[in-house]
């Protein structure tokens, strides 16, 4: 019997059918992945989405033997066992989930019907180590800006390439109230584990469906490191959207959701 982790992940569930497994990134919770597959789940019916807060952050605790991204991904594979079993699920990651997602692909890839990227962490994990584009602001908004508390102002100056009232409600309700709720000492023990012990792609190729979706003004992960992961994922649609940062989900959302349901389409025909 499997050792598992000491801790229940809090997740929202929606829908019912084939399951799908939405991971959200390092310190926000679900409504990151919420928000943004919510709607476009809206216009598909047959899916059961579970999104699942990750160990110290939104409300799922993270004890003291939560102390590095294997056992948080150990805790993410005891959830899989405890909701959806041996079943075929489809699997999105943004950031860290995406991190997350590739190394749940390599212990279960024959169970995951396809797999979606947003914004993943690429082949450089430490963020010193990344290729990574200056920030730069295409979209701004100083008047929108000057109308906010210097806190919000600040996080969403330092966040954001499209500033409009829009970007700012989905940031602000999508992002930002993650942000604020996480369990920073356990954050800080879990990223001095950082790196998989087992490289997520070290295993065999997975060829399902894949959709890799990157901005090109992403300053955090950058869309560079994420293209060396294509020999792996042979069936993967690579895209570098423009005008879109970290947040691409709230500043490129019609090529978002595009994208995303073409995605599931092509995983439909094949499942």
């Amino acid at each position: 019997m499997p050792i598992r982790t000491a801790v229940t992940l809090n997740f929202v569930e929606k829908g019912e059918g084939i399951p799908v497994l939405a991971l959200h990134g390092w310190t926000p919770d679900h409504r990151l992945m919420t928000g943004c597959l919510e709607p476009i789940f809206a216009t598909r019916d047959g899916y059961r989405r579970l999104y699942p807060d990750l160990p110290g952050m939104g409300r799922s605790a993270a004890p003291p033997s939560i102390a590095s991204s294997d056992d948080v991904l150990d805790a993410v594979q005891d959830f899989v066992d405890d909701t959806i079993g041996d079943a075929p699920f489809l699997l999105l990651g943004e950031s860290y989930g995406g991190y997350l997602a590739r190394g749940l692909v390599r212990a279960r890839g024959e169970q995951v019907l396809g797999l979606a990227l947003i914004c993943p962490i690429g082949t450089a994990v430490e963020h010193a180590d990344r290729t990574v584009p200056e920030h730069q602001v295409l979209r701004p908004d100083p008047e929108l800006l000057d109308s906010l508390d210097d806190r919000l102002a600040e996080e969403f100056a330092d966040n954001s390439v499209v500033q409009t009232p829009e970007t700012l409600r989905r940031f602000r309700d999508e992002i930002l109230t993650g942000l604020d709720i996480r369990d920073t000492e356990a954050m800080a023990r879990i990223r001095q584990r950082w790196l998989l012990r087992i490289e997520p792609e070290s295993g065999t190729p997975y060829e399902r469906p894949t959709l890799i979706l990157t901005g090109r003004q992403d300053e955090s992960v950058g869309y560079l490191d994420q293209f060396a992961l294509l020999p792996h994922y042979p069936r993967a649609t690579f895209v570098v959207l423009d005008v879109a940062g970290h947040n691409l989900q709230i500043e490129q959302p019609r090529l978002f959701d595009a994208l995303v349901l073409e995605w599931l389409d092509r995983v439909a025909a094949e499942s």
